[in-house]
């Protein structure tokens, strides 16, 4: 590994998730992350949340989740024999997981392309974007560019938004705008997080940008128009965010989720989750199903826990937002 690599590595790395990331060598050490699902009711300003489920369950580094368009199914990367990062599948009817890559790369970050058929993911030390078909088969390059990919998200069937790593010192990462069919890239803006979404039904993306001494603060680009807005600052401690089907926006900090409602200008609580029984103590990288009846989230579980956690249910704390 190049000292680009490693230091490109330090820098993803430390934006997947929970540390504290340990440089063995020329190797970054991944954290022992699990996957969490829970169950979501929303009922106007208020909702309840089902006990988290560890579906990882793997002593290794499990992150990055997202689901399946119509919610049968998640996708997540993950490390089972300390050596390889693959991309892996839990299935909510059969509460089974499966290797879905397993390449002599590592691969990151999945996300199912928009028609469906196949998933993207961060692929090797080039950190390129790659192609998969939902088996797991190659389907081939997206991004070779000579820059490092960390984080995308599709626009639609042509256009990507990506977090792009800095390299060079003092540089901040960047986000930019992918045409698939052209094979070139616009800078959008700069310092930006890692959290890239799609807000539901606007055909815009939201971002978060963090400008050194200042909040972070959670922005909209209009794919249409190019016009960027501030939304509202981020919620104090929290970097990872997901929007809901009716158009609220969730950012978590420890075991409570908090809402943001379009036009307000602060942030409230919607939901304290009951902990899994591994004792995980906050919340990462969010992840809502499409019908919004699904939460998956990645949390480190507390230090002695057997790495598994109790059955799923329906129990949880209601708060009342507002």
């Amino acid at each position: 590994m190049t000292r680009k690599q490693v230091v490109a590595a330090s820098v993803l790395f430390s934006a997947l998730g929970p540390g504290p990331w340990a440089l063995v060598g020329a190797a970054l050490q991944a954290p022992a992350t699990e996957v969490y699902l829970a169950s979501l009711t929303l009922a106007g300003a208020r909702a309840s949340a089902g006990v988290p489920v560890n579906i990882s369950k793997n002593a290794g580094y499990d992150n990055q989740p997202s689901f399946l368009p119509d919610g049968s199914a998640i996708l997540f990367s993950s490390n089972r024999d300390g050596k390889q990062t693959d991309i892996w599948r839990y299935d909510l009817a059969s509460k089974q997981v499966s290797q879905v890559t397993n390449t002599t790369d590592n691969e990151y970050s999945p996300l199912v392309t928009p028609d469906r058929k196949t998933f993207s993911a961060v692929r090797g030390a080039a950190q390129h974007l790659w192609r998969y078909n939902l088996d797991g088969s190659d389907a081939g390059g997206i991004i070779e560019a000579s820059f490092l990919v960390g984080y995308h998200v599709w626009i639609d069937a042509t256009h990507l938004a990506l977090f792009v790593l800095s390299t060079a010192q003092g540089e901040p990462n960047t986000l930019r705008v992918w045409n698939t069919a052209a094979k070139t890239d616009e800078i959008v803006a700069r310092s930006i997080g890692r959290s890239l979404l799609m807000r539901p039904k606007t055909g815009m993306l939201s971002f978060m940008t963090s400008v050194k001494g200042e909040p972070s603060v959670v922005k909209t680009f209009d794919t249409r128009t190019n016009a960027i807005e501030t939304l509202v600052p981020a919620l104090d401690g929290s970097q990872d965010a997901g929007w809901l089907p009716d158009g609220r926006l969730v950012m978590a900090r420890d075991l409570t989720l908090h809402v943001w409602t379009p036009g307000s200008t602060a942030w409230t609580e919607l939901v304290t989750l009951a902990p899994a029984s591994d004792g995980f103590a906050r919340m990462t990288r969010l992840a809502i199903s499409a019908d919004g009846r699904w939460l998956a989230f990645v949390a480190e579980p507390a230090a002695g826990s057997s790495g598994s956690s109790g059955s799923s249910g329906s129990s949880g704390v209601t708060v009342s937002g507002s």
